[in-house]
């Protein structure tokens, strides 16, 4: 029996693939195999709910203070009083949208990254392992970091992973929900008074990802089977989060857990308070007990420090980075 496969001995003539498409490779082959799990499809479809929700409510909002709106058209229902209160409350709203739409988008903002932050933290408890753990316990580093492909390489596919699963969970939502928002939005003042809170929370969304996704890594790279790695990540995320919360504790040893830092960071960043101490001294037909308490909720927020939480923050992703980098070698 006669062999008919030939064997081309000839030149290559085809176009080599570049660094970008294996890193690319890295990227596509991890996020599908994250996807075919049911776990991560319910995390995303959370994810969307959310950031639908608060579409809904900013739909809400704008539709219901524009000239003839639902607000208005509702109120008609009860008589001219109630009508007279909602054209008053239309007309402050329409005369401080800075204060108004700032404030809303700002708090839709502020819950929806407690939301995003949340979702992504659970998706990284069974993502940790599938960073470097389990690469280390196979010994698959001696392949993936054998020429041309380089640790940087490796380490880039892999942050591509949680970039990209971190923007189904919290980033596309965000940038979703802002923009049908707008779509439904009255008038331009709605867009002017709202892309500034929506900038404030992509830096907040952005600072989140640099420091879960470098002390995700950390703590796959320390790890030797996916047991160990997914406890040490419990334990640096949830234990010292509780511990932080511990009253009496000294104020230095709160800024070793990395969510306490990241909820000073998000004061600091989206100004809340800020917004909380305006909308309580600006805005009229506002009862003494409701100004009251924004006074109050204004300066619990602000007493909120970022320096201390902001240096916690950098000596965890230095240390993070230390064990990486240090682990991420042919063994």
């Amino acid at each position: 029996m006669s062999d008919t496969s030939v064997l081309d001995l000839g030149r290559w003539r085809e176009t080599p693939a570049g660094l970008g498409a294996r890193r690319w490779v890295i990227v596509s082959t991890g996020l599908r195999q994250v996807l075919r799990m049911r776990f991560f499809r319910i995390l995303v479809m959370l994810g969307w709910i959310a950031g639908l929700l608060m579409a809904a409510i900013g739909i809400l909002f704008t539709q219901s203070i524009a000239t003839g709106g639902w607000l208005e058209s509702w109120a008609a229902n009860f008589g001219p009083r109630a009508q007279a209160i909602a054209s008053g409350v239309c007309a402050m709203i329409l005369l401080y949208p800075d204060i108004v739409v700032r404030g809303l988008y700002t708090a839709l903002f502020w819950a929806h990254s407690e939301i995003g932050l949340g979702l992504s933290l659970v998706a990284m408890t069974v993502l940790v392992p599938r960073l470097i753990a389990r690469d280390r316990a196979s010994q698959a580093l001696t392949i993936y970091l054998s020429r041309p492909l380089r640790s940087s390489d490796y380490l880039l596919g892999k942050l591509g992973i949680v970039v990209g699963l971190t923007a189904l969970l919290w980033t596309g939502p965000l940038l979703g929900s802002w923009a049908l928002g707008m779509l439904a939005a009255p008038g331009s003042e709605f867009f002017v008074h709202s892309v500034g809170p929506l900038g404030r929370a992509m830096l907040h969304n952005l600072v989140s990802l640099i420091v879960v996704s470098t002390i995700a890594f950390g703590v796959s790279a320390a790890s030797r089977s996916a047991r160990g790695a997914v406890l040490l990540w419990l334990g640096v995320w949830l234990l010292a989060g509780m511990i932080a919360q511990t009253p009496g504790l000294p104020e230095p040893l709160r800024w070793l857990a990395f969510t306490h830092g990241l909820d000073a960071v998000r004061e600091h960043v989206l100004a809340l308070s800020s917004v909380l101490g305006e909308a309580a001294e600006i805005l009229p037909f506002v009862g003494e007990e409701a100004r009251r308490n924004l006074s109050i909720a204004a300066e619990h927020l602000s007493g909120i420090g970022i320096g201390g939480p902001a240096g916690g923050l950098a000596l965890l992703v230095a240390l993070s980075c230390a064990v990486f980098l240090r682990r991420i070698r042919p063994e």
